[in-house]
């Protein structure tokens, strides 16, 4: 199972990322996985505010 996790970047910009994790994940969790992930590449400073980030599960 996956996620849609979009965090707000400095730069105005939403970052979204695809968490692959269990359909009862804590958002909490989902937040800080895509938090991480973005973290890790050279794009600029995302928002460590939890309630900045949109997270949704896609419908197939």
């Amino acid at each position: 199972m996956f996620w849609m996790v979009a965090l707000l970047a400095v730069d105005g910009r939403h970052y979204v990322y695809l968490v692959y994790a269990p359909g009862d994940a804590r958002p909490g969790d989902l937040f800080w996985a895509a938090f991480h992930r973005h973290d890790e590449d050279r794009l600029p400073r995302a928002s460590d505010l939890f309630d900045s980030a949109e997270i949704w599960r896609p419908r197939l």
